[in-house]
């Protein structure tokens, strides 16, 4: 007689694939509105001149933060604690009074994932052009990812497979190292 027979089990269960359809309608502009506008704000924010400055820094070596016409330095360090605390108790408020218009209009998460969906849908295709290459083979879906990352030069720069200089042919155009 044989002893008992050892079984493995695997806990993961993969679970089906989700394709969000295109939203089209009033909310999804203002969504829009708000992605460029945090968008704008994050990467244009660096930028501001404030009194021939920059209006936002954070001066590690000089140990002093410039916020607009605030100046703090470490000895001002229970203003910062006033002013996160201020800011702890808005997000606190805003998300008590209107949490749904943070988390479906201005959230990064919810910023990125429509930059990411509006990538996805340029160069995949449609919910239904997806779910047709998923249940085609897989040559196909590299085939088209690879084609639509040949064509877009910053989804190459975002995909990491190119440099920036290959991101346009003419040389002029060309960044100089």
């Amino acid at each position: 007689m044989s002893g008992p027979e050892l079984r493995t089990i695997s806990l993961y269960a993969s679970e089906a694939k989700i394709y969000p359809r295109a939203v089209h309608g009033w909310f999804a502009v203002w969504r829009w509105v708000l992605v460029w506008a945090t968008q704008l704000l994050f990467y244009g924010l660096p930028w501001l001149n404030w009194n021939g400055r920059q209006a936002v820094l954070f001066d590690l070596e000089a140990r002093r933060f410039l916020i607009f016409d605030l100046i703090l330095y470490p000895q001002d360090f229970i203003y910062l604690t006033a002013l996160l605390v201020v800011s702890a108790f808005a997000l606190f408020f805003f998300t008590a009074v209107a949490g749904r218009l943070w988390c479906g209009y201005a959230c990064p998460q919810t910023v990125y994932t429509e930059i990411f969906l509006w990538i996805e849908r340029h160069t995949e295709g449609d919910r239904a052009a997806r779910m047709r290459l998923d249940k085609g083979p897989a040559g196909r879906r590299r085939r088209r990812c690879a084609r639509a990352a040949s064509m877009r030069p910053g989804w190459r720069c975002r995909c990491g497979r190119a440099s920036p200089s290959s991101a346009t042919s003419r040389p002029s155009a060309r960044w100089r190292a």
